[in-house]
């Protein structure tokens, strides 16, 4: 893959501030790391108008459950970001009829392009809730899809964006922290592109913020 790979002590800080200078359509991901960065976008920047705010993928549960990447992103940034458009995946309807809500919001608003997205990396190298060797790796046709049975804990149904969305955004930020992604993030950034490490199948304007133990395969 090519990407600007930027090693730093605080990458959550970086992606706080490419969050805050940001228009547009913005899309949001789940984990610890970028819960730190949407706490501190949040002191960054009070009036979000002309922001709409997407999600990569959440699990199959109600925004208030402790697993809903909406819940998480809506504690953090969300409930504070004055004046931004907010989409939520609709997890409490399921796997298949959440992700056509969703391919059906995503129409009703005419997004073709998505301005920034930012990714995890999981220890698996997945990113969104594509997993190593998932049917969903495959979707070219469909937007957003369902996943029934995930690739890895918590075990519970998910809804996600399909490749073909996450690679035409017009910026895509990938942020991971910690030596358990160390591995992963070699296979993402070093490897060849592989099925089996989804991440390695992003292409297109990439930029990478890793902590030092996160870049120490490089």
């Amino acid at each position: 893959m090519n990407a600007d790979i930027r090693v730093l002590d605080d990458p959550a800080q970086e992606a706080a501030q490419l969050l805050a200078a940001a228009s547009g359509q913005l899309a949001l991901t789940g984990g610890s790391t970028p819960k730190a960065a949407y706490e501190l976008a949040a002191e960054l920047r009070q009036d979000w108008s002309g922001v709409d705010f997407w999600f990569t993928d959440d699990r199959c549960v109600p925004p208030d459950h402790e697993h809903s990447n909406f819940g998480m992103a809506d504690r953090a940034l969300l409930s504070r970001a004055e004046g931004a458009t907010v989409h939520r995946m609709r997890g409490e309807l399921g796997p298949d009829e959440g992700a056509a809500a969703y391919e059906a919001e995503l129409d009703e608003f005419g997004l073709d392009v998505l301005d920034l997205t930012l990714l995890g990396v999981g220890p698996d190298a997945h990113i969104c809730s594509l997993f190593p060797g998932d049917a969903a790796l495959a979707e070219r046709e469909r937007r957003v899809v369902g996943v029934e049975t995930p690739g890895m804990a918590p075990l519970v149904s998910r809804i996600t964006l399909t490749l073909p969305v996450v690679n035409a955004s017009v910026q895509i930020v990938f942020l991971v922290t910690g030596e358990d992604k160390a591995e992963a993030v070699r296979r993402v950034f070093a490897g060849p592109p592989d099925p089996d490490a989804p991440g390695s199948l992003v292409e297109g304007n990439v930029m990478a913020l890793l902590d030092p133990a996160a870049a120490a395969r490089l």
